[in-house]
C-alpha cells in the first residue's frame, strides 16, 4: 500500500482529520491547565499578600516565645486560624510532616490539597468547588517548623472554556468551530478541480474544442482527470480535422461529375430540345447539389461554430434579413410581420445565428398560407423568438422528428417544393452550439409556430 502523499486527494483528506484531531486535542489539553480546579502557580498579585501575611503570622508567633508547655503554642495558633474578612478566609496550618494542628474544617479539601502542594519553595493554588486553597508557607518558630495553607470564597465566574469543558454540546459546537476552516479548505481544494472539470465538459458541449491546461492543477487524481480530459479534446479536434478533409473531398468527388451531368443534359437540350426527361434530370441533380451543399454547411457549422463567436446586437443582427423576408412574402402576396427589434446583447457566429432564424422564416413563408408572425420577447437572461403562420402545420406525432435530418413530413409535398429536410436540422444545431433551444408546437394561426430560445450575453 502506497503511502498517502499530500498531493493525492486522499492524502489531504488524511492530514486534515489528524490535523484537526490535533488541534483539538491540543487547545483542551491548554484548557485543562489553566482550568482553576486543576493545581496551579498562585498569580503574582495574590501571591505577595499571602507572604506578607505569612511573615506577619511569623513574626507574631516570635513575639511571644514558645513555652515547654504544647497547650500554649497550640492555643494561639488555634486563634490564628479564625476566620477572618466576615468568614470568606480561613488559614490552616500543619505540621513538616502533613499532620493538621488546626481548624479541623475542610479537612478533606486540606488532606487534598496538602498531597499535592508541599513545597514552600513554589506555592500552588487549587479549586474546590468555590473554595479556593492556597500554599504552603513556612513559619518558624522556636519551638517548631509549620506550613500555613490559606483558604477563601472564590467568588469569580467560571471561565469561559470551563463552561465549555463542563458542557458537552458547546465542546461539541467549538470542535466544529475549530474543524471548520480545514473543512473548507478541503472543499474548495476538491471542488475548485471539479468545477473546471465540468465548465471544460459544459465547453465541449457547447462545441469548443479546446485543451485546458489548467485542469491539469490540484491533487493528482484530478490532475490524472485533467490530463485524460486534455488528451480526449486533442484526440477529438484529430477527428474533427480528419472529418472536414473527408467532407472536403466529398464535397469535390461529388460536386465535379454533378456539374459535368448538368452541362451535358443542358447540351442535350440545346441539341433535343426541350424534354420532361432532361428536365426531370437537370431537377434532381440540381436537388442533390444543393444538398451536399446543405450537408457540408451542416457539417461545417458542428464543427468551427465556436471559432467566430462575437457579441452582437439583435437590431443589427436580424434587421436587413427580416427586411428581405418581408419583401419576398409580399411577391408571394403574403403579409409578414414582426414586433420592433431590440439592441439585445447575444454572443455567438453572426452567420450562424442568421441562418438559423431565416431557414425558419423561409420555411413559414413557403408553407404558410398568407399570414407569418415574428415576435421577439425579452426574458430574464434570454430571448424568447416565437414565429407563427397559418399553414397547414405538422401533425402533433410529429412535431419533435421535423428537427432530425433528412426528415419530411410530406415527401411529395417537399419534393414538389425543392426541399432537402435539413433547413430545421441547420438551426437546431445552430441554436445548440450557441446553448440555445427550439421547440415545434400548433400555432394559434392554425399552422406551426417554432419557438427559439438564445441566452443573452451579460
Amino acid at each position: 500500500m502506497r503511502v498517502p502523499g499530500f498531493t493525492h486527494l486522499y492524502g489531504r483528506i488524511f492530514a486534515i482529520f489528524w490535523a484537526t484531531l490535533l488541534v483539538v486535542v491540543v487547545a483542551l489539553v491548554l484548557m485543562f491547565q489553566y482550568d482553576p480546579r486543576s493545581i496551579q502557580p498562585i498569580p503574582e498579585h495574590p501571591l505577595k499578600q499571602l507572604q506578607s501575611q505569612a511573615i506577619k503570622i511569623n513574626k507574631r508567633l516570635n513575639h511571644h516565645p514558645a513555652s515547654s508547655n504544647d497547650i500554649n503554642f497550640n492555643t494561639r495558633i488555634k486563634a490564628l486560624t479564625k476566620r477572618q474578612d466576615s468568614h470568606n478566609s480561613q488559614l490552616y496550618f500543619t505540621t513538616i510532616d502533613g499532620d493538621i494542628i488546626a481548624p479541623r474544617k475542610h479537612t478533606k479539601a486540606l488532606r487534598n490539597f496538602i498531597t499535592i502542594a508541599d513545597n514552600p519553595d513554589t506555592p500552588k493554588q487549587r479549586l474546590y468547588g468555590r473554595w479556593l486553597m492556597a500554599g504552603p508557607f513556612i513559619i518558624t518558630t522556636e519551638h517548631q517548623q509549620l506550613f500555613m495553607y490559606s483558604g477563601k470564597v472564590w467568588r469569580g465566574a467560571p471561565p469561559f472554556f470551563v463552561q465549555i469543558m463542563d458542557k458537552p454540546f458547546k465542546l461539541l459546537l467549538v470542535t466544529m468551530l475549530v474543524s471548520t476552516p480545514f473543512l473548507l479548505w478541503l472543499a474548495w481544494a476538491v471542488t475548485r478541480p471539479a468545477r473546471r472539470l465540468q465548465q471544460a465538459a459544459e465547453r465541449v458541449a457547447r462545441g469548443e474544442f479546446e485543451a485546458d491546461p489548467s485542469l491539469e492543477q490540484g491533487p493528482e487524481e484530478f490532475k490524472q482527470a485533467g490530463a485524460s480530459f486534455n488528451q480526449m479534446v486533442d484526440a477529438l479536434n484529430n477527428i474533427i480535422s480528419g472529418q472536414q478533409r473527408l467532407l472536403s473531398d466529398i464535397s469535390h468527388e461529388l460536386r465535379s461529375p454533378l456539374t459535368r451531368l448538368r452541362m451535358a443534359t443542358a447540351l442535350a437540350q440545346r441539341k433535343q430540345g426541350q424534354s420532361s426527361e432532361l428536365s426531370r434530370i437537370d431537377t434532381e441533380a440540381e436537388r442533390l447539389e444543393k444538398m451536399i451543399g446543405e450537408l457540408l454547411e451542416l457539417s461545417r457549422m458542428q464543427v468551427n461554430s465556436h471559432q467566430q463567436q462575437q457579441i452582437v446586437d439583435g437590431h443589427s443582427l436580424w434587421y436587413e434579413m427580416l427586411e428581405d423576408a418581408r419583401f419576398e412574402a409580399e411577391q408571394h402576396h403574403k403579409t409578414l410581420t414582426y414586433n420592433q427589434l431590440q439592441a439585445w446583447p447575444i454572443k455567438g457566429n453572426p452567420n450562424l445565428l442568421i441562418s438559423a432564424l431565416e431557414n425558419v422564416i423561409r420555411n413559414a413563408i413557403k408553407y404558410g398560407n398568407d399570414v407569418i408572425e415574428i415576435t421577439f420577447t425579452h426574458q430574464p437572461q434570454q430571448l424568447l423568438i416565437t414565429i407563427d403562420d397559418n399553414g397547414e402545420g405538422v401533425p402533433d406525432d410529429e412535431l419533435d422528428d421535423i428537427f432530425r435530418p433528412f426528415y419530411r413530413v410530406s415527401t411529395a409535398r417537399d419534393r414538389s417544393s425543392g426541399g432537402t429536410g435539413l433547413g430545421l436540422a441547420i438551426t437546431e444545431s445552430a441554436l445548440r452550439q450557441h446553448s440555445g433551444s427550439i421547440k415545434a408546437t400548433a400555432s394559434p394561426l392554425g399552422g406551426l409556430r417554432i419557438s427559439m430560445i438564445l441566452p443573452l450575453s451579460r
